[in-house]
This record gives structure tokens, C-alpha cells and sequence, in this order.
């Protein structure tokens, strides 16, 4: 018999919604006993059956609700039919050869993310419910998806927050864990084992392919580049020169055999540089290209420090505004969910009136398809992206 969690009255309205999280203050008593990682039926304080999810009182996400059926089991069917929905939805709506295959919450799996390099899968496990279920979760990508190879990155922060230890490591046979993948007809070399989140930023790839038409024929800048896939989709777009900066020289060394893998290095070049401090210097000397492209990593990863965020961000789009030619683009990005998309615009608006430029917006994304917004559930809505021409 499942251990039944009853909620404080008022609470719980946004899981009746279809939230997926409950979190420990919004929890006022249960009935049985558990263990953490067990799954747990989830109540209101009428006694009305809200859903099921696995629990763990260490964090302060104290259940993450798997389904809304009661007399579902969680158990292999229901991975294996939950993966093939995942699978199913994304090959409708993008390519498939590399992309991610199962995105967490907004995908009805809490806490898990599948990312897909050709015939390697990449696991990452950031809930200790779902770590219960990795075995069955690689037997069904072996038997269902023709897995070559799996790996798993469970090597970030916020396991800790779960009472988990960070892990890396082969799940299957190892293989070798650099990945040859094609993307919008750019070529990478895909490092699984070692390269950020699971070895590649899948979540750009429509917007990195929305660059194209800006970029023929133009001097591009491309800042924060890490292993250089706006500077490479905009060489292969057609750009005269690309300049792509990078405070890591590991990534410059990285980005730089990627511009040799598409025979594109007379055109795309690397250099290892704190964009902050080296835009400040160029806008003093009065260096102009046609298309700035600000990817920056996430400024903020909490509430907390959301005002340095803002003003991280309205800097770096102040100094790459000053850098546009009259009638050029500026391409800007911000992959926080805490920095929301009213703030991020109101930070864009605050720089170009600083910058004494107006912008012209052509375009507005977010993240890529195969990382979809649950509108139940904001925190699956994190990457702002926008294109505008600087007049």
C-alpha cells in the first residue's frame, strides 16, 4: 500500500493544475511509512486524489507527481510508453538525429533528460526518485532505440540538493565519447564524456539556423562562443569574416578544430578572450561588424542574484550594440528562467537607449522544439532569444 501525502488546505492548487512539483511546506501530514525514492500517492486536504510521484523529504521538492492515474503503475510499460510518446512527438516537429530526446518535466519523466548524439544517448539524473529506474530506462533505449551506447552526466549541483552525489560514467559497453553529429549542416565534434551539460548546447539549434539569412556576406563578432556553433552556422551561412571569443582557450581549441572538421577555418577564427573586457576595449577603438551574436552562460541561477544578473546582461548588450554597424543585427540570448522574458526585454531597451541605438526586432524564439514549455510548469521555459536590426 502506498504512503498517502495529505496537503495544507489553500496549498496545492498549481499541482491540481498539473504542476508536477509539491513542495515540503505545502505538505501537512501522510499516512503510512516510505522510504525516499518511493512513490507516493498525493492528496488534498479534502481527500482528493491529486496524482502520484516519488518522494524525498531531503529536498525542498518533496514529491515529483509521475501521473494522474491512480491505478497506473510506475514501472516498465509506463517508461517505455512515456519514451515512445517523447520520441514520437519529436519526430514530428524536428530533426531527430541529434537532439534531446526526453526533457524532464515538460516531457511527464521528473527529473530526468535524455540527450540523443546520432546512435549515443546521454542521461542525465537530477532527482533520486528517477535513479531508481536508470537500468530500465537504458534496457528500453537499447531494446526500443537502437542504442549504441549510453552515457550518463549526472555530474551537476543540484543532485546535492537531493542528497545525491554527483556521477559520470558509462551505463552500457564503453565507447569512444567523442560524437560526430550534423547540425543545420554544420558539422561538430561532440564531447559526451567531458563537454558542457551533456556535451552540446542542443536547446539553439533552430535559433543557430535562424542566424543564417543575417550572416551571408557579413562581418560577424560571436561572443561567449564556447565550441563555436553560431560562429560556424554563420560561416556556413555565407559570412565574410567570423570572429568568435571565448574565455576558455579549451573551448577556442575546440571551436578551431570544428571550423577545420567543415573546411571553413579561412573564414571562422577563434580567439581566447573575457568578452566583458575586450568588447570595452574595441568599442574604443571604434571596431564595427555587421552581426553581433551574445550568447552568454546563465548570468542567474536564482532569485537571489537576479539584480547582478542585470546588470551582467545590460553591459554586455551595451557594449555589443556600440559594436553594430548603422543597419546591422544584433542576435542576444539569455538561457536563465529566473531572468523572465519582461526583465530580459526591459534590460535590452534599458542598454540600446544607453547605447543612444533603436532596435528594429525581426525575430523573437525560444528554445528549440525538442525542448518543449510545458505551460503547467514555467520552469521548462528558460531561453529568450532575439534578432533585431540596430538603426
Amino acid at each position: 500500500m502506498a504512503c498517502k501525502f495529505y496537503l495544507y488546505k489553500g496549498m496545492g492548487r498549481k499541482a491540481e493544475n498539473g504542476h508536477p512539483w509539491i513542495y515540503t511546506t505545502e505538505i501537512e501530514g501522510y499516512d503510512g511509512t516510505y522510504e525516499n525514492g518511493d512513490i507516493v500517492e498525493v492528496y488534498n486536504f479534502k481527500g482528493s486524489f491529486i496524482g502520484k510521484g516519488y518522494v524525498n523529504d531531503v529536498s525542498k521538492i518533496t514529491i515529483r507527481m509521475m501521473t494522474r492515474d491512480i491505478d497506473e503503475e510506475i514501472d516498465e510499460n509506463f517508461f517505455r510508453k512515456r519514451l515512445y510518446n517523447a520520441w514520437e512527438y519529436r519526430k514530428k516537429i524536428i530533426d531527430t538525429s541529434s537532439c534531446r530526446f526526453l526533457f524532464g518535466e515538460a516531457d511527464f519523466i521528473p527529473g530526468l533528460i535524455i540527450d540523443k548524439y546520432e546512435d549515443y544517448y546521454v542521461i542525465q539524473s537530477l532527482a533520486l526518485g528517477i535513479d531508481r529506474y536508470k537500468d530500465i530506462i537504458v534496457k528500453i533505449l537499447q531494446e526500443d532505440f537502437a542504442a549504441k551506447g549510453v552515457y550518463e552526466r549526472s555530474d551537476v549541483k543540484v543532485r546535492k540538493l537531493e542528497g545525491m552525489e554527483q556521477t559520470k560514467g558509462f551505463l552500457t559497453d564503453s565507447f569512444d565519447t567523442i560524437v560526430q553529429i550534423t547540425e543545420n549542416g554544420v558539422k561538430y565534434n561532440v564531447d559526451i564524456e567531458n563537454g558542457q551539460k551533456t556535451g552540446f548546447f542542443l536547446d539553439q539549434k533552430e535559433n543557430r539556423h535562424a542566424i543564417h539569412r543575417i550572416c551571408k556576406n557579413a562581418d560577424v563578432l560571436d561572443c561567449f562562443t564556447h565550441t563555436g556553433s553560431f560562429a560556424l552556422n554563420a560561416g556556413i551561412a555565407g559570412a565574410k569574416s567570423v570572429l568568435g571569443l571565448d574565455i576558455s582557450q579549451l573551448a577556442v581549441d575546440e571551436a578551431t578544430r570544428n571550423a577545420e572538421l567543415n573546411g571553413i577555418s579561412d573564414v571562422v577564427k577563434f580567439e581566447c578572450h573575457n568578452a566583458f573586457d575586450v568588447l570595452h576595449q574595441w568599442v574604443k577603438e571604434g571596431r564595427k561588424y555587421d552581426v553581433v551574436i551574445l550568447d552568454p552562460p546563465a548570468f542567474t541561477k536564482s532569485r537571489s542574484t537576479i539584480n547582478s544578473a542585470v546588470r551582467g546582461y545590460k553591459e554586455i548588450n551595451l557594449r555589443g550594440l556600440k559594436m553594430v554597424k548603422p543597419g546591422g543585427f544584433l542576435v542576444t540570448c539569455s538561457c536563465s528562467h529566473f531572468m523572465n522574458p519582461e526583465l530580459f526585454k526591459e534590460t535590452i531597451a534599458d542598454a540600446a537607449k544607453d547605447a543612444r541605438r533603436m532596435l528594429r526586432q525581426v525575430e523573437f524564439r525560444t528554445q528549440s522544439s525538442d525542448h518543449p514549455i510545458l505551460w503547467n510548469s514555467d520552469e521548462s521555459y528558460y531561453l529568450k532569444f532575439y534578432i533585431f536590426q540596430v538603426v
